[in-house]
């Protein structure tokens, strides 16, 4: 993946480190993480991102009323794994739109810490941009219906829907 460059006078932020274990099978990326998230050092802190209920609902989990930690830790019991496109941005806001001189993560470090992931799931469309990268190393590769607030007009039910399908372990080959 190639970093994505314009001039800026915003702030360079650095993103969250990867939640994934030995047994996860699928990959949820997002862009990168909003002032929300970089500031309680959280995964989709920001309280109207619905990415923790959906999630909850199709892993059977209550994850909204758990503590962080619990959090993450019934992400990788269901074999989820968690991470962004970008480590590092220059942007103002929380806006995907906003994104400029951003690097990427190291994903070859992440496979290796990961042997078993097949499966990538994209949170929303910028995120997805990458999506033909993550296909031609042979992942299934989904992009999903963002879990942001600036996605709201999306039915809860229709994310919900395409994320159950997309989590669905049962459907992955080995």
């Amino acid at each position: 993946m190639k970093p994505v460059s314009a001039s800026s006078s915003a702030t360079r932020l650095t993103g969250l480190a990867p939640v994934v274990g030995p047994t996860s099978r699928v990959l949820i990326l997002g862009s990168f993480p909003g002032a929300a998230s970089l500031a309680a050092g959280q995964y989709y802190a920001h309280r109207q991102n619905r990415f923790w209920p959906i999630v909850g609902e199709v892993i059977g989990r209550d994850l909204v009323a758990m503590a962080y930690a619990d959090r993450l830790a019934a992400l990788l019991d269901a074999g989820l794994a968690l991470w962004d496109v970008y480590a590092a941005c220059e942007r103002e806001g929380s806006l995907d739109s906003a994104i400029r001189l951003a690097e990427p993560n190291d994903f070859a470090a992440l496979r290796a810490r990961a042997p078993r992931l097949a499966r990538i799931c994209h949170n929303g469309r910028t995120s997805g941009k990458f999506a033909e990268h993550w296909r031609a190393l042979g992942f299934d590769v989904r992009v999903l219906p963002s879990t942001s607030p600036a996605n709201a007009s999306i039915p809860h039910a229709v994310k919900l829907a395409a994320w159950r399908d997309a989590l669905d372990l049962s459907t992955l080959a080995g």
